[in-house]
């Protein structure tokens, strides 16, 4: 008994609690006063530090887990990084995926190397939406349209004079042929007058003249020698008036817009001067 008493108040000293009151110790004993009884009061009362620790409720349990990311469609999911008491950072979590938490994707908490991704191959920012048409500067339709322009007068240009040749070719033959009948007082009369033929011979303008239509008489007259690409398929046509005011008849020689001039004589015509 006074052993038991001893030892109480070492572990008491050891352990700073105060001393208990006899009568706690008093209370606990049976009615016989024995003292394995008050023993086990001791071991419950200090017997603490070979106990187990007791398991924590769950209201403050703690897990180590990882935010969840839902990432939007085409672009990567960021790093997700917790603070305070959240260590768990690269370890896989044990917690169970809620049930509201359906098409979310889960972030690999793996321990592998991060590997940059380029935002123009994953869909990111600096990508082109596939779906998205693209746009052109305005400058682009304008040049566009320039050169629509330019290609459409070319062709119209092409078509054109070759529908030009086309139709001199009918009226006009190969080589350009013109005739004409027309008195200019070189022994004709109104029943005979005289025969004109204007040709474009290989660019070299000829006109043939049939006083009274007599062909044994036939006089020929150069005209101008045309120069450059095409101008043998240039037509020659013959207008006569009085151009000097003689009161003879004057023959002009039209050349594509060009005019030249053969005075009448009464017998020949011979070209105009120039001044």
């Amino acid at each position: 008994m006074d052993q038991n008493r001893m030892r109480r108040q070492q572990l008491q000293q050891q352990s700073k609690i105060p001393p208990r009151q006899s009568r706690v110790s008093d209370a606990y004993m049976g009615p016989g006063g024995d003292a394995d009884d008050e023993d086990d009061f001791e071991d419950d009362l200090y017997g603490f530090d070979d106990a187990e620790p007791e398991r924590l409720p769950t209201s403050v349990r703690r897990y180590h887990v990882r935010s969840d990311v839902k990432g939007n469609a085409g672009r990567v999911s960021g790093d997700v990084q917790t603070t305070g008491a959240y260590q768990g950072i690269g370890r896989a979590s044990s917690v169970p995926r809620r049930a509201t938490q359906v098409g979310i994707p889960t972030v690999s908490t793996g321990s592998t190397r991060r590997q940059r991704v380029n935002p123009a191959k994953a869909g990111g920012f600096g990508s082109e939406q596939p779906g998205r048409p693209r746009r052109f500067h305005w400058l682009f339709f304008v040049g566009l349209a320039m050169l629509t322009m330019l290609i459409g007068w070319v062709l119209l240009t092409t078509v054109a004079n070759w529908w030009q040749v086309t139709q001199d070719d009918w009226h006009y033959g190969r080589p350009r042929t013109y005739q004409v009948d027309q008195m200019v007082g070189h022994n004709d009369s109104p029943s005979n007058p005289s025969h004109f033929i204007a040709i474009n011979l290989r660019g070299q303008v000829e006109i043939i003249e049939f006083p009274g239509g007599d062909a044994t008489k036939a006089k020929i007259y150069m005209g101008p020698h045309l120069i450059g690409p095409g101008q043998d398929l240039a037509p020659v046509t013959l207008a006569f008036q009085d151009v000097n005011g003689d009161g003879k008849i004057d023959m002009i020689v039209n050349v594509q817009g060009s005019h030249f001039i053969f005075l009448n004589t009464g017998t020949e015509f011979r070209p105009a001067p120039t001044s």
